[in-house]
């Protein structure tokens, strides 16, 4: 039965953008239906989360946990420590902050937390983003009262009494500029990018991160690129930057190369964008999925479950991207996206086919949701 006081919730995980965004988006949603409602968020110590919610104006605590790593480390010695040490503090933070519901994520902090708040009989939902659940998901399962995911036939991984199909939440400046349409906001985002509007532009983006084969695929085929009179926002990460405009120091600005280490309007670069090269993370289909913009697929190989390879042959089988294996990226990555801007036919259908899969209420669905567990006569849309 809800309480008298304000909502407490807790929402935990993070480790990319991929979980952290998402995780934004819902605690954004949960304030929008009660502006009152007091939100924790609980990651790992170290991991880009501590930064990112923070600028989005929360409070969050850290645990001491990461991933097992595929070689012996230290790091992997330390485990089972690590694991016994988030438990309990996860334990004392659900003691401290009495929340009336829990939220998981993905990452590396959700684990201890709901596995916590599962022992103290606290409501909790599980966000599963990816088209194939992840270990520690499907651990989880049992324990959670509710999973929402964000594509079908999950009744694989988690009982089905348990699903709610609600989709992937998606930033409220990706939403908005899928509401209002990316016609609107083609001029401005020229300029931002100081291009050229009568030239086809191709959207290079490899997670927050950034990726090193897309990068070096890049590299391998920029001059093909200012051959055929591309343009290019690129999006290297980070780590990458350095080394990415020192190989690009023979390219002039008027070859309409973009280079950036982050791309903090992804609003401008979507609207700009004729045809979009991608990891497929389950964040990045679902924006894609809102803007509706036909895409190539380089899914990275190293991430949990193989899950962002089976992202993407979830959307080929459905005509709605095209995909380039990351072993063969070097090799195809540029032929295919400029194969693609050249088909404004087989663009129209990937775009019509990737809209099918939007979902811009999302967030809203999954705050909704989490009420209903503190509160069953909350509506749901």
């Amino acid at each position: 039965m809800a309480s008298s006081r304000p909502y407490r919730i807790i929402i935990s995980g993070g480790g990319t953008g991929g979980h952290i965004y998402p995780a934004i988006a819902i605690a954004h949603a949960l304030q929008s239906l009660h502006a009152d409602t007091e939100i924790l968020f609980v990651g790992a110590k170290g991991r880009m989360e501590m930064q990112k919610v923070p600028e989005a104006g929360y409070k969050i605590i850290g645990l001491w946990i990461s991933g097992i790593q595929r070689k012996l480390t230290l790091d992997n010695l330390a485990f089972p420590l690590k694991v016994t040490s988030s438990l309990f503090r996860s334990s004392a933070i659900l003691s401290d902050f009495q929340p009336d519901a829990v939220v998981g994520v993905g990452g590396f902090a959700s684990g201890p937390l709901l596995y916590a708040a599962s022992w103290k009989k606290i409501p909790s939902l599980l966000q599963e983003q990816n088209s194939y659940a992840g270990l520690t998901n499907k651990l989880l399962a049992g324990k959670v009262n509710k999973v929402c995911v964000a594509h079908e036939e999950m009744n694989r991984f988690f009982p089905e009494n348990k699903i709610v199909f609600t989709g992937n939440p998606v930033r409220k400046d990706i939403v908005d500029l899928a509401a209002e349409g990316l016609s609107g906001k083609k001029e401005e985002a020229f300029k931002y990018f100081n291009l050229n509007p009568d030239k086809k532009t191709i959207l290079v983006v490899g997670g927050s991160l950034g990726a090193r084969t897309i990068n070096d695929s890049m590299i391998a085929g920029i001059n093909r690129l200012v051959e055929e009179g591309a343009q290019v926002i690129w999006q290297c990460g980070k780590f990458y930057h350095k080394e990415m405009k020192e190989k690009l120091e023979n390219i002039s600005p008027n070859d309409g190369i973009r280079l950036n280490e982050f791309l903090s309007r992804m609003d401008l670069a979507y609207a700009a964008a004729d045809v979009v090269i991608s990891r497929a993370g389950a964040l990045a289909i679902s924006e894609l999925a809102l803007v509706k913009k036909p895409t190539v697929f380089v899914p990275s190989p190293n991430v949990a479950e193989d899950h962002q390879r089976k992202n993407a042959e979830a959307l080929v089988k459905q005509e709605a991207a095209l995909m380039v294996m990351d072993r063969d990226a070097r090799e195809q990555m540029i032929n295919t996206a400029l194969n693609l801007l050249k088909n404004k036919q087989l663009q129209q259908e990937l775009s019509t086919n990737i809209a099918k899969m939007a979902r811009p209420r999302a967030a809203e669905h999954i705050a909704q949701e989490v009420l209903k567990l503190i509160d069953p006569k909350t509506l749901v849309i």
